[in-house]
């Protein structure tokens, strides 16, 4: 038998869809303007009344950014960063979940203890600096990577998902003579990817947007500048421009709006890029590392 919606759910529906509709537009429409914004030219941007086609098309937004001759070795750092920091602290981060997830560790509260307490006081800037000078790390590329290799709400998420995991799959194991590490990184991690991949978005969108740490410790070794540091000092730079003039010529001015546009647009097209790839097990990650049995 067929069932016939009535009137009244039909209307739920229909108000469902357009709220659908208005909740995805109102999330997406920001990023149209923004490359709207960064596709016309400078000084008709000013004008305002741009919605969702560039009024006078260009690309010298970001042939302005592209001519940064610093930029391509600072892509180069935050991309080495991203790598290596997302593998060796999901890796890591994994380890430590996988110990506090086994019943039978008699210190698993401590240690739980010690990592919520973490989360919650900070020994302050100024201290902290003064930790990564005494363990060397200042002007050094591990500055990036050492002092946030484990990450406490990392280590809880996937501490959590692997609790769901059957308590027979590393029975069997032991069983069969493999020891805590060869279970870790054969038997939990390949059916842990769900877990997984959501962490390692964590990280890498958090490495990738980085940039404060590269102000406070490698500043003054531009070769270890990161991306988003380099982005920043264009910001400035754009924002103290004048119109200046060379003989009879006036060089070109890039508005801070417009050239703000131009490098959200670069430094968030990498991710959108990564995301699809990751959003069926992101999705996963995320609802079963939250269920109980």
């Amino acid at each position: 038998m067929v069932h016939r919606r009535s009137i009244g759910e039909t209307i739920t529906d229909a108000g469902l869809y357009v709220a659908l509709v208005i909740v995805s537009f109102t999330t997406v429409y920001p990023f149209i303007y923004l490359l709207v914004l960064s596709l016309n030219e400078t000084n008709d941007a000013v004008r305002g009344g741009l919605y969702f086609f560039p009024r006078v098309f260009t690309l010298e937004n970001y042939a302005y950014v592209f001519e940064n001759p610093s930029l391509l070795r600072a892509s180069y750092n935050s991309v080495l960063r991203t790598v290596l920091q997302t593998v060796i602290s999901v890796f890591l981060s994994g380890m430590l979940a996988y110990t506090l997830s086994r019943r039978d560790f008699i210190f698993r509260p401590h240690f739980s203890f010690l990592l919520v307490l973490t989360m919650y006081v900070s020994g302050g800037l100024i201290p902290t600096y003064l930790l990564i000078k005494s363990l060397g790390l200042i002007n050094s590329f591990w500055v990036y990577i050492i002092p946030s290799l484990v990450g406490a709400f990392n280590v809880f998420v996937m501490r959590t998902f692997f609790e769901q995991l059957p308590d027979g799959l590393v029975e069997s194991a032991y069983i069969d003579g493999a020891n805590d590490f060869r279970i870790y990184t054969r038997i939990i991690l390949p059916i842990s990817l769900p877990v997984v991949a959501t962490i390692a978005l964590f990280i890498s969108v958090s490495e990738w947007n980085a940039w404060f740490d590269n102000y406070l410790y490698n500043s003054r070794n531009p070769d270890l500048n990161v991306l988003q540091y380099e982005l920043q000092k264009m910001i400035q730079v754009a924002e103290q421009q004048v119109n200046q003039e060379t003989g009879e010529e006036t060089q070109r001015i890039i508005s801070p709006a417009t050239i703000k546009a131009t490098l959200t647009i670069i430094v968030t097209v990498p991710i959108l890029l990564v995301y699809p790839f990751l959003q069926r097990y992101f999705v996963q990650g995320m609802t079963l590392g939250a269920m109980k049995d």
